[in-house]
């Protein structure tokens, strides 16, 4: 079998494949800034939102703003985004909305790796952002609007248009793992079995069964977070899988 020309092997990389497999014990890396690192998230979503939920776990040391979870439409490129704005200070964009939240004083993981969910409900407006299995005060934004289908998800990124324009400045640079998405709020128990790496069933984005494309310098690598398990009371975290 011939050897791929230099050219076709950025197309391929530029234009990604899609994958779909069991993730589970493993991270996408991130190992340096990039405005073309990214991963894309394929969700089959086309009706309008009324609530939601997204979790997931990542490691970086940046100190400077990077997104987590970028949910663009054509319509808008902030119809949802997960966004960190510095050390401990987490945003939630929803179209023009936006609420911050604070997590200094809430514990650290002891395994390295952080875990946030979100969940909003439009009904009442109230959205709601847990850190490390704990709920911090809840905010409202967006009653009684939706979040739209079709959208363009991204990981690694901010989009400043439907599926790109990337700014390296605001590229995560880290690793992240565990991602979930549900159309509906998860109950507090739910929450906490998502944390300790357990099932909660019917995702729209499932960490073990993700259908995504790479794209740019992001690998796929073995997690790091049980290689030294900290003494801590309960279940270990990365438990046989069971409801």
């Amino acid at each position: 079998m011939g050897t791929l020309s230099p050219l076709l092997l950025l197309l391929s990389g530029l234009m990604g494949t899609l994958s779909q497999e069991d993730l589970e014990g493993k991270a996408f890396v991130f190992p340096f800034a990039s405005n073309v690192a990214f991963v894309r998230l394929k969700m089959d979503m086309k009706k309008p939102l009324t609530s939601l939920t997204v979790c997931e776990r990542f490691q970086t040391d940046l100190v400077r703003p990077f997104a987590l979870f970028s949910y663009a439409t054509r319509g808008e490129d902030n119809e949802f985004l997960l966004h960190c704005d510095k050390p401990n200070i987490f945003s939630i964009f929803m179209k023009h909305g936006i609420v911050t939240f604070d997590v200094s004083k809430k514990p650290a993981s002891s395994t390295g790796r952080e875990h946030i969910c979100f969940s909003w409900a439009s009904k009442t407006g109230l959205g709601a952002l847990w850190w490390n299995g704990k709920l911090l005060a809840r905010k409202s934004i967006m009653k009684n609007l939706v979040v739209h289908g079709n959208a363009s998800i991204i990981l690694g990124q901010e989009q400043d248009s439907f599926g790109g324009h990337f700014d390296v400045n605001q590229s995560f640079v880290g690793e992240i793992e565990d991602v979930y998405f549900w159309d509906r709020v998860l109950e507090p128990e739910e929450i906490c079995r998502v944390w300790d790496n357990r099932v909660v069933s019917r995702p729209l984005i499932d960490w073990r069964d993700l259908r995504y494309e790479m794209h740019g310098e992001v690998v796929v690598a073995r997690s790091s977070i049980c290689a030294c398990r900290s003494d801590r009371a309960g279940p270990p975290l990365w438990s046989p899988r069971h409801p």
